[in-house]
């Protein structure tokens, strides 16, 4: 199987020298850049997404905005990092593909992932999450992680129990509705996460799910909401008993058999498994609206689909290829964050970045293929070889569940283009090949199934 670049980090060998001299923009410039870029960002959610306002979002096409402002500043300014003038913080923002693989390739030093921004945003339900861990935590903690989730390996060990739960809730998404819509896709995929993480969907579990949906949407607001201390006791203490059944087939399960210090807090690390799966589920959610609208590509996945034995773990690399494209077009995490922990070419010690992913994933300068959905970078290696196309991250600090979740999405993917056609209806019908919007609503994809 070709590499993918969520597999991949960049190496920096073959890299042309990168411009390390920051520009500083305008106090203009930057309360544009505020306006345009951060604020909206902001808006939507970073945690978890605000249906409305990402609604807003799609009819003003907020991101194309975003992209096309950060265009200019590149022109004037040239590559960058670019330096914010804010009162109390040190922003840079690169502008060049190469600063972003050099960055995301210094973690967790010079460039650490636990930024104050992120850390008070994802302590309201994960104070103990490797994200934001330093030290020898963070390091035991990225171990146990990378031991439970297995990265870099195409199926999960536990992925033959996975591959009939998938298999059985696609058939219950598509019974009895004469449409899918994304409220019902986005239930049916909790169901399976449920299982793939806690070990079952019981009442119990949902209602972890939905305490972690109220943490989150707290979480948005990051340090100007006060965390809700009860709700999250409520959330720590079910987790423990549900992931305590310890379910045989589930990441829970594997997560208890590990040796871990006290202070690792295995269970602390699962809220952010079930945190990325959300993101998984709007990716997911996007390849399918995307494949009904491009026939040749649509082909092509249902001949991967057909040809696959489904009862059985499947690498299914082409439908890989289409969720990566997936959040290529559509970043699920739009803002990528660095600190650095000590002075470096691009500022002192302390100085933040902001990697603003849609930029680099959907600039026309640098990508021909930019507003195209185009599933064959990911096996031809066009994407491999640009460093800031990250759509888990990249470097030290790579999602160490993207394998899990690839899997969970290709396969899905695989039962449901098996089983039914889809015409788009709703943001659906929306989509035109090689002219994509920039953002994406996907609370308002709506199939009629047949």
């Amino acid at each position: 199987m070709a590499t993918t670049r969520a597999a991949a980090s960049p190496d920096l060998s073959e890299l042309p020298p990168v411009d390390v001299r920051p520009q500083r923009a305008s106090v203009r410039d930057t309360g544009r850049i505020a306006a345009r870029v951060v604020a909206p960002t902001v808006g939507i959610g970073l945690i978890r997404r605000r249906p409305r306002a990402l609604a807003a979002a799609q009819k003003l096409q907020l991101d194309r905005s975003a992209i096309s402002l950060l265009r200019d500043l590149r022109e004037r300014y040239g590559p960058g990092p670019l330096e914010l003038p804010l009162p109390g913080r040190s922003i840079r923002m690169p502008l060049d593909p190469g600063q972003v693989g050099e960055l995301l390739a210094g973690a967790p030093t010079p460039f650490s992932p636990d930024t104050a921004e992120k850390a008070a945003a994802l302590r309201h339900f994960q104070p103990h999450g490797v994200l934001i861990s330093t030290g020898a935590a963070r390091a035991q903690r990225r171990k146990l992680n990378e031991t439970v989730l297995e990265p870099g390996r195409a199926a999960h060990e536990l992925a033959g129990s996975w591959a009939e739960t998938i298999r059985t809730e696609a058939h219950e998404m598509l019974s009895g509705f004469p449409d899918l819509d994304a409220t019902q896709f986005t239930e049916h995929f909790w169901t399976i996460i449920r299982q793939l993480v806690l070990g079952g969907d019981t009442t119990a579990d949902r209602r972890v799910t939905d305490l972690l949906d109220q943490l989150r949407l707290d979480a948005n607001w990051a340090f100007a909401h006060p965390r809700q201390k009860e709700t999250r006791r409520q959330f720590q203490s079910l987790l423990d008993r549900q992931l305590g059944l310890d379910r045989p087939g589930s990441l829970g399960a594997a997560m208890k058999k590990q040796p871990a210090d006290p202070g690792v807090d295995p269970v602390g690390q699962v809220p952010h498994w079930l945190f990325a799966f959300d993101a998984a589920a709007i990716a997911t959610l996007r390849a399918l609206d995307l494949l009904a609208t491009h026939p040749d590509e649509l082909t092509a996945a249902r001949n991967e689909a057909a040809e696959a034995d489904l009862s059985k773990p499947q690498e299914l690399p082409y439908l890989r290829a289409c969720v990566l494209e997936s959040i290529r077009l559509w970043p699920t995490t739009p803002a990528l964050l660095r600190e650095s922990t000590e002075d470096t070419a691009w500022g002192p010690a302390g100085t933040a970045f902001l990697v603003y992913t849609p930029f680099f994933h959907r600039d026309p300068e640098t990508l021909p293929y930019a507003d195209s959905f185009v599933p064959d970078i990911w096996l031809d290696g066009r994407a491999e070889a640009n460093p800031a196309l990250v759509p888990f991250s990249a470097g030290p600090a790579v999602c160490p569940g993207r394998d899990v979740v690839l899997f969970t999405a290709s396969t899905l993917l695989a039962n449901l283009l098996r089983q039914a056609g889809f015409a788009p209806r709703g943001t659906a019908a929306d989509l035109q090949p090689g002219r994509l919007p920039a953002t994406l609503n996907h609370f308002g994809i709506r199939f009629a199934l047949s």
